[in-house]
């Protein structure tokens, strides 16, 4: 007995049809995901996290460190611009200056009045080792750290706060 050629019609019909995806369906979605996540994930908004805003509160407390040493090392009167509006601080030695994310709100408690003169906006430090002092607050949702300025030492620290 002859055997005839199934035809493509009769195949479908019968349900022996090629069962899968192609290779090129396959990329097709693994590209059209890839565009998708390229386009969706910088759109993301990252909140900045512990780490980071640790790392943040240690590089303040470096650069206070850094303007008091150079107060003490030169024998002159050293000044760290703190723009809480900009979330900026800022070395009265080095101009360094640190800018922080958005995320992030600064809260700054500094002296009004400091070595007979207005205040308000830096922390100065002086040849003797004192300081006008203050705190810069670095705090976002549910977490921040303060970086204290001692004004009787000039020392520098770092305190966690606990936020609801």
């Amino acid at each position: 007995m002859e055997r005839q050629p199934i035809l493509p019609a009769a195949r479908a019909r019968s349900g022996g049809g090629d069962r899968g995806f192609a290779l090129i369906e396959i990329l097709c979605v693994l590209a059209i995901i890839g565009l998708l996540a390229a386009i969706i994930l910088p759109a993301i908004p990252r909140a900045t996290s512990r780490a980071k805003l640790e790392s943040y509160a240690v590089e303040t407390a470096a650069l206070l460190k850094t303007d008091r040493n150079a107060a003490l090392r030169r024998q002159i009167q050293v000044a760290t611009l703190v723009d809480a509006e900009t979330r900026s601080i800022r070395s009265g030695v080095t101009g360094r200056v640190i800018r922080l994310p958005n995320d992030v709100s600064v809260n700054a408690l500094l002296a009004s009045r400091c070595a007979d003169r207005v205040a308000g906006r830096s922390i100065d430090f002086f040849p003797s080792g004192m300081s006008c002092g203050g705190v810069i607050a670095l705090v976002r949702p549910g977490m921040g750290f303060e970086v204290r300025v001692n004004w009787l030492t000039g020392g520098v620290d770092i305190v966690p706060q606990k936020l609801l």
